[in-house]
Formats: C-alpha cells, structure tokens, sequence
C-alpha cells in the first residue's frame, strides 16, 4: 500500500495538464471517517491548493503524470521506496530500494520530536519507521512520525510486544519438543480483541521483524468492530490474520493455539478464555483481565467473614478492589495448577484504567503433571465458590 508520494520537477506543459502551474505536489495517507484516502499539497510559487484521493483515484493519478507531467515521482509504501525518473528524451526509468528497518527523521509539529540515538528509546517497534497498520490507525503519520497525542499508545504497544517476545523461544522451543515440523506457524488467538492494535502490532512484529510464520484469529462481540478490523487487514493485504465475531464462553477453533491472548474480557469471560487456553493445550498465556463481578457479589452477600477480612468488607470500593486482586490470584494458582508457570507482572491500559495486571502463563516442560485442586485454603476462609473453577 502507497503510504507517501512526492512529485517534483514539473514539465513545461503542467499547468495546461492539471490547471495551475504545480512545482510540486505532496501526498499522504489519510484515515477520517470517510475511510482510508490520501491528502494531497499541491503548490505553486505563491499558494498551496488541497485535494483528496481514494485509493483508486490517486492510482489513475499517478499513472497520468508520474515521469509524464512530473519528471520526478517518489513512492515509499511500509518497506520499500520507488522513484520514477524521466530523461530528458522522455524515457521513464523506475528504481525500486528497500528502506531501512530504522530512519531517524526530524518531526515537525504536532508529531512526537525523534530524539539523538544516545537518547531515543530502543523500541521493537521503531521510531521514524512507517508502519503501516500505526498509520491507518491513526497512531503515526505515512513518514513513521509518532503523533504526540497517541504516543502513550504507541509506547504501550511496544509494551506488550516485549512481553511476547520474552516468551517467544520457550514457545518455539516447546513446538520443537511436540515434534511439531520447525516451519510450522506459531497459531495465537486473540480473545476480545477490540480494535486490535495489540492483534496487528503481534501479527506485524512476527512476520515483519521476526520472520516467523504465525496464523493470528481474533474474536470479539461487536460485529462492527470485527468489520473494522477485516477491513484494515483487507487494505494492508495482510495474510494469516483474521477476525470473527462470537463469544469466548462457545467459541471452537479448528486448530489448538499455541498462544492465547485476552485483553480486558469482562467478568468470567477471561476466566473462559484461561480455561480454552489450558483444554486446548496452549503453550503460552497473556492475560490482562478487567472488571470481575461474581467473587464480588459472593463476597457482598457473606455477612459472617473472619474478623481478618472484616474491615476490607466495609465500603463497597475496597471490597471490589480485593474481589479482583483475590480473582487473578485464583486465576494464578489455577495455572500453576494447571503446570504452567505464572508471573504476575504490570501493564498499563490503553485506556489508563486501574486494571493494570498482565497474567503470564507458560507451559512447564514436564506435560505429565496431573493438575491438582485450586487454592482450597483461600476459597474456604472467604467463603466463596465461583463457578468457573467448581
């Protein structure tokens, strides 16, 4: 997909061609509410005139008067830069270079200032290097500029992309050990997904950067955002990822995953999606849970708690706050239970809520632990019995 455009060196017949007598005009990717289009710059000596493109109508565009009106063209998709150049007879020389995997470009204002190598941190997902699927969703301008306001965005994605490179060779290496074949693709599913800027960063980090083979399926309730998110997928021509709409709690895939992903699932839906990952043999978790209402109204109607507990039952606030630290350590024990090892570690929210804890989960080596029963200790003092673990 074109990201960037740039003609220059007009000929001499221009302004007879487009109207005024262009000296260059710039062009860039776009995405408003009318969808997915490009904004073009288009100036003389004294003015600067706009105009908007769809894709096939800046395609008709360039076809007209890239090396004709324009003796230079510059085109830069996500991974690649071609110029077309015409002589001064008239012949049309195209030349096609790989960009380089980091660019370090000066911002201009109202996008993120880059800054010197010393200083700049060293994210998977690298400054000044356009990324195409950042771009349409709004997180990046078409020459990989962060824009300011979705940089906490952009920094939190690189988060979660650490936490699954961290994981990355025990999985390979647990593939390896199954006697799974070696170019098998790493298969990771993504329950509520959302938007999935998590769902593409993953998908983009291990075929772009990684050169892994991966087959990617998100899930979530909306149909509008799952349409969303096929479109995006369909635009950047992306292969091995698509996205259904269904709920956790049924959901049947046809192949086991060797990753589960599950962002923000309200109540028991994470809970459903931890118990998917362990039935279906997952080697690897990433859980980072949201609201949880069902320890909490158990703990709201117990009227007769050990006086330890007693004064964290008192306002409604505190008790919510302890009902969802008491559930991911539940969630936890059951894992480890379930041979896995588990880390409790900090992620920050997209959306700066307090449900802030990332459940990492992998496999044990040794498959032929036999689960054992979760936390009876804890479950009896509180005198709760949530269903998902019954």
């Amino acid at each position: 997909m074109i990201i960037s455009v740039t003609l220059s060196k007009p000929n001499s017949n221009v302004e007879e061609e487009l109207g005024k007598a262009f000296e260059k005009i710039k062009i860039k990717i776009e995405n408003s509410a009318r969808g997915t289009g490009y904004f073009a710059e288009m100036f003389t000596k004294t003015q600067v005139f706009h105009q908007h493109f769809t894709e096939a109508q800046l395609q008709d565009f360039l076809e007209k008067h890239a090396g004709k009106t324009f003796k230079n063209c510059v085109e830069r998709s996500g991974t690649s830069e071609i110029t077309i150049m015409a002589s001064k007879k008239g012949k049309i020389t195209r030349l096609e270079r790989p960009l380089p995997q980091n660019q370090k470009e000066n911002a201009s204002s109202g996008s993120l200032k880059i800054l010197p190598a010393a200083k700049q941190k060293n994210y998977l997902l690298s400054e000044g290097n356009p990324v195409p699927f950042l771009i349409l969703l709004g997180l990046m301008t078409s020459d990989g500029k962060v824009i300011k306001s979705k940089y906490d965005k952009f920094r939190q994605i690189n988060r979660f992309l650490e936490f699954i490179d961290d994981i990355l060779p025990e999985v390979l290496n647990l593939k390896k050990n199954s006697g799974e074949n070696e170019n098998s693709p790493v298969r990771i599913a993504d329950f509520g997904c959302g938007k999935s800027y998590l769902t593409f960063a993953v998908h983009y980090y291990l075929t772009q950067i990684k050169k892994i083979p991966c087959m990617i399926e998100g899930l979530d309730l909306k149909e509008d955002v799952i349409k969303y998110c096929n479109d995006i997928t369909k635009k950047l021509d992306l292969k091995n990822l698509i996205f259904h709409t269904g709920n956790i709690s049924d959901y049947s895939g046809k192949e086991n995953p060797d990753i589960v992903i599950t962002l923000h699932a309200c109540d028991t839906a994470t809970d459903f999606a931890l118990k998917y990952a362990v039935e279906r043999n997952a080697k690897a978790i990433l859980s980072v849970p949201c609201c949880q209402h069902q320890v909490n109204q158990q703990l709201s109607k117990e009227k007769n708690f050990p006086k330890e507990f007693e004064a964290l039952m008192e306002w409604g606030i505190i008790r919510e706050k302890f009902s969802s630290l008491v559930t991911d350590a539940l969630r936890g024990k059951w894992l480890e239970n379930q041979n896995y090892k588990v880390q409790m570690l900090e992620f920050i929210d997209m959306e700066h809520t307090p449900k802030n804890i990332l459940i990492r989960a992998v496999k044990n080596k040794n498959t032929d632990r036999k689960p054992e029963k979760n936390s009876p200790e804890l479950l009896q003092a509180l005198k709760i019995s949530p269903e998902i673990w019954k």
